[in-house]
């Protein structure tokens, strides 16, 4: 396969469309935040945290209405299934991610840095792994059993983690300035989180420009992120590709981030069309301001053989299914590859239960521009494709390509990521479980595009052997990628905010595939290099996020509550909706 078409579909529109602006309101809207861009790196750290608590008592306020117009226009019921993960990764996870800045402020108010719950740990690579989660008493109840990491770069010391966190707030006012983040059209948090991260983790005030598929949201962002506009500290802007561009090059924005593909970095940093190109093979760059990003992934998944019961089975294909279905298959962390063993005795039995889990998950709207398009190139290259579920009206069916070789290096499945309903399997050849585990990390590192997010899974019995335990750790500390789950979907350090989240450090501008910098990291890392999220084989009940959990809606409307205000009191109604599950 050309090189060309490696990472995400091309934008539906160029960055640098010629059309007719009007500018004034976009000058207006950067003129506005820079002329408070030092009053905000005056601000106390105990009036940020007082502009949080509002944002949080606002966000909440308003959560029903936002994921309601989510639900709209993504085509389904808000009280759903569907409806309940609209609240939770739309909006839930916008509010945990206040609550962490909330934590680390006050941590900083009281002693200068946050404070991690620790342990640090010694990983391969001469690197230390500093546990985030769980990060308080009610994440011990909440998450039972679940963990999260993350991993600093080689050579940084324990002491070193400490003297360099949130360095922001050692000299605010060198760090003021003017970002522009221009937010994805997927996730509804997308935008909002990353201006948290902008402002309380980088010292920046910010302009934010929703993307067109989900400018319908900037109603409810207004209210939520009222604080910080009333203050002057945040601009919400609406419009396409061209008031993109007009902004990227605005000589009073400071720096700039992305939430969106791969493409649409190289347009804004280089240009487009044949200039683009040119610009881009000799690394003259149109932009030179800094740019992070967090973009696309062909985001695989590992299956260590193992020998499953029936339960483990069927609650690893829901693992899966929830997965590839979650947003209707529009995120960027969405498995695009599950990497199998050719020689695992259950193999046909998990392809089976998935494909079962998947006939149950009604299909979804593919509301993103361009998803039919894609769906059909990949039936194109592989006609023999699993669809399953009906295509109604602008629903497009659960697409499984099963038995691709992982000796097809240049197959679209393993390089090209499709943005809708359509994952693969990549099956591997190796001489028993050690080796496939080897091979599953060289297959994923050198093969498949992307550095962004990856998940293993592994049965409990196959981790405890004392010979594949220790493959797996090693897999964990080899494979490279930003975020990696161990019987956890790598979402879930999306989620739980104390992780960070971004691509695998070490990608130039011409070769950006899944980005550069981290959001997320509440506590306020220097030299994060990746995160790591770890979970049980098998949970009981359901959990609230799965696809198959049939009272999702409630689960997530208690945690929205819990997350809006925590109390004890609040965390029986809680456990009990999520039995229900």
């Amino acid at each position: 396969m050309a090189e060309a078409i490696r990472g995400a579909a091309a934008p539906t529109s160029g960055l640098q469309d010629h059309v007719s602006l009007d500018t004034h309101a976009l000058d207006q809207a950067v003129a506005d935040v820079t002329a408070r861009a030092l009053a905000w790196a005056a601000t106390s750290v105990a009036d940020r945290v007082t502009l949080l608590e509002t944002m949080i008592a606002d966000t909440y306020a308003v959560a029903e209405e936002w994921a309601a117009a989510g639900s709209r226009a993504k085509g389904y019921e808000s009280f759903s299934t569907e409806g309940g993960e609209e609240l939770f990764s739309g909006v839930g996870t916008f509010l945990r991610m206040m609550q962490a800045f909330a934590t680390s402020l006050r941590d900083i108010q009281r002693s200068g840095r946050p404070h991690y719950p620790g342990p640090v740990t010694a990983k391969p690579g001469n690197r230390l792994a500093v546990r985030v989660m769980p990060a308080s008493t009610f994440d011990k109840v909440l998450y039972s059993g679940m963990s999260g990491e993350v991993w600093m770069e080689p050579g940084v010391t324990e002491a070193e983690i400490q003297a360099t966190q949130a360095e922001l707030y050692q000299n605010p006012s060198a760090h003021a300035g003017v970002s522009l983040v221009l937010g994805a059209g997927n996730v509804a948090s997308l935008g909002p989180r990353d201006v948290l991260t902008k402002l309380f983790a980088e010292g920046k005030v910010v302009v934010l420009k929703a993307n067109p598929v989900n400018d319908y949201l900037v109603p409810y962002w207004e209210r939520a992120m009222g604080a910080l506009i009333t203050a002057g500290f945040l601009r919400i802007v609406s419009g396409g590709a061209a008031v993109g561009a007009y902004l990227t090059g605005h000589d009073d924005v400071d720096d700039i981030h992305v939430t969106g593909s791969d493409k649409t970095v190289e347009a804004i940093v280089f240009g487009v069309g044949d200039e683009g190109a040119r610009r881009k093979a000799s690394n003259d760059p149109i932009i030179t301001k800094p740019v992070s990003c967090e973009l696309g992934n062909v985001s695989p998944v590992i299956i260590v053989p193992g020998k499953w019961s029936r339960k483990e089975m069927a609650y690893q294909a829901a693992h899966v299914a929830t997965m590839f279905t979650n947003n209707a298959g529009f995120n960027c962390l969405t498995p695009r590859v599950i990497v199998t063993h050719s020689q695992w005795a259950q193999r046909e039995e998990f392809l089976a239960a998935l494909e079962a889990t998947l006939a149950a998950i009604p299909t979804r709207e593919a509301y993103y521009p361009g998803a039919a398009d894609r769906h059909a190139s990949f039936l194109a290259a592989h006609p023999d494709a699993r669809q399953i579920g009906a295509a109604n009206g602008r629903a497009l069916p659960w697409t499984l390509i099963r038995d691709v070789p992982a000796s097809n290096v240049n197959d679209m499945c393993f390089n090209v990521e499709a943005f809708c309903s359509v994952t693969s399997e990549a099956v591997l050849d190796a001489d028993g479980t050690v080796d496939f585990i080897e091979k599953a990390v060289t297959f994923c590192n050198d093969v498949v595009w992307g550095t962004l997010s990856a998940t293993v899974i592994v049965d409990t019995a196959t981790l405890k052997d004392e010979l594949t335990g220790a493959a797996v750790e090693q897999a964990i500390a080899d494979l490279k990628y930003g975020s990696i789950g161990l019987n956890l979907w790598h979402a879930m350090s999306f989620a739980f905010s104390t992780t960070v989240w971004g691509a695998y450090p070490g990608h130039p501008l011409t070769d950006i595939q899944s980005g550069r910098g981290f959001v997320g990291n509440a506590f306020m890392f220097a030299r994060p290099q990746k995160s790591v999220v770890r979970g049980p084989f098998r949970v009981s009940p359901t959990p609230a996020w799965f696809a198959t959990n049939k009272n999702a809606s409630q689960v997530m409307r208690r945690f929205l509550a819990f997350e809006a205000s925590p109390r004890w009191s609040k965390i029986p109604a809680l456990l009990l909706a999520a039995l229900k599950g």
